[in-house]
């Protein structure tokens, strides 16, 4: 006898939460974290505990639409009106022209750093170019499960990297818990909006219901599943973000360097750890750093590809389910191979100041743009009203956005004022 459509469904540990996750956190949240674990200590654990709570209620949204409806959340935008998709069309376009280029480059940096100094392999550009074929063959040949399974690995190897480094740096419990009071350091508000907002949060959110469904859980029956999923994700998530806050206290303070902004300061650190505990250690940090970037670009070669192939699907008039909009699509290769080959000559050639202004400011904006928009989505009949929020999900969810709306403007202000010369908040 068949079970019941609505029988609770057997599942593993592994999950598209997971994978959201970790292609989240980039070597850009890495630095930022290290820096203010450099800076502040622990004053501001609070805030990466608010941040993983924060995107845990973000992600369930995006999630909870597409698993109750059984549609996509561009689908859930377009209800909204026109507006979504003019946005949302250049922005997938630029963004992911620009974030391919920078992806390849931070996932390269550690491997020119482990054959510094040889003519070929020492150098950015090789490892980037080497880094871009990978991702698009692991993609391009590859069903949803095979690259579930070696983001999986890939998570496995930073998140072990990463906590080992905190257990052997030695915090002191005492001092640890004691960020867990919520303080703000002089002059570093921002510093904390972008800390718990930051980590962790970019385009995949979104993302993350084209994985349900692409691993079959895109159901009611899968709902608790997918909390779980995710929840568990954002802890493991928590856990290596506090472990970068630790190295960041009680390593690079300790040591007293400053390090650079950007993907480099990685591999100041680097410096720092082999001559604190030898080679072995930077070695294996740069392994680990390697892994981080990977699961980055694996994730957006994925998961963005899948998110432009249902753009396309939909206002081309085809719809979220024809072949052309699902994965393995003529729109899902189109927009891989738009992020593989192209960026390459940015890897070469000085990235156009105008690309680099305008995907800093809409990138800036996506964040509150999926906040805002999740609101009427799951508290109208978009979506039935046994699933819609509970008014503590709007709080939390109405914090979210406020939060957001803040730092993207003031991200997106930053974005254009600096390499214009205006003065920066």
């Amino acid at each position: 006898m068949a079970a019941p459509a609505e029988a609770a469904p057997k599942w593993k540990v592994v999950g598209p939460g997971l994978v959201v996750a970790a292609t989240g956190v980039g070597s850009a949240d890495m630095v930022a974290t290290l820096v203010a674990g450099s800076n502040y200590g622990y004053m501001l654990l609070w805030a990466v505990v608010l941040g993983v709570l924060l995107k845990i209620v973000l992600v369930e949204g995006a999630g909870r639409y597409t698993v109750v409806t059984g549609r996509t959340i561009f689908e859930g935008w377009r209800t909204l009106g026109r507006w979504p998709a003019w946005y949302f069309g250049p922005y997938i376009v630029i963004w992911g022209f620009v974030y391919a280029a920078s992806a390849m480059s931070s996932t390269a940096l550690p491997l020119a750093a482990l054959f510094d100094g040889n003519p070929l392999l020492g150098r950015v550009w090789f490892w980037g170019v080497v880094t871009g074929i990978l991702g698009f063959l692991l993609v391009w040949f590859n069903r949803y499960a095979v690259f579930e399974k070696i983001t999986a690995v890939l998570v496995g190897l930073m998140f072990v990297t990463i906590v080992l480094l905190a257990v052997i740096a030695a915090p002191n419990l005492l001092d640890t818990l004691a960020g867990l009071v919520p303080l703000v350091p002089e002059g570093g508000w921002f510093t904390t909006l972008a800390l718990a907002g930051g980590v962790g949060g970019t385009i995949t959110l979104a993302a993350y219901g084209y994985w349900l469904r692409e691993k079959g859980w895109d159901k009611p029956a899968f709902l608790r599943v997918m909390r779980i999923d995710n929840t568990m994700a954002y802890v493991v998530t928590g856990v290596f973000v506090i472990a970068m806050l630790i190295v960041g206290a009680e390593v690079v303070r300790a040591a007293g360097v400053a390090l650079s902004s950007g993907d480099q300061g990685l591999l100041d650190l680097d410096v720092v750890l082999r001559d604190r505990y030898g080679d072995f250690i930077g070695v294996w940090f740069l392994v680990g750093f390697w892994a981080a970037g990977l699961s980055s670009v694996l994730g957006v070669w994925n998961g963005v590809s899948l998110m432009f192939a249902d753009f396309m699907g939909n206002v081309t008039g085809k719809g979220s389910a024809h072949p052309d909009a699902r994965a393995g699509g003529k729109w899902c290769k189109t927009y891989l191979l738009w992020l593989t080959f192209p960026p390459m000559l940015l890897l070469i050639l000085d990235q156009p100041i105008f690309l680099v202004l305008l995907y800093g400011f809409l990138g800036a904006l996506f964040m509150p743009f999926l906040a805002v928009t999740l609101l009427p989505l799951l508290n109208t009949d978009r979506v039935p009203r046994a699933y819609r929020n509970r008014w503590y999900t709007n709080a939390a969810l109405g914090l979210t956005a406020v939060l957001f709306v803040v730092l993207g403007v003031y991200q997106a202000y930053n974005a254009i004022a600096g390499p214009l010369g205006w003065p920066t908040i």
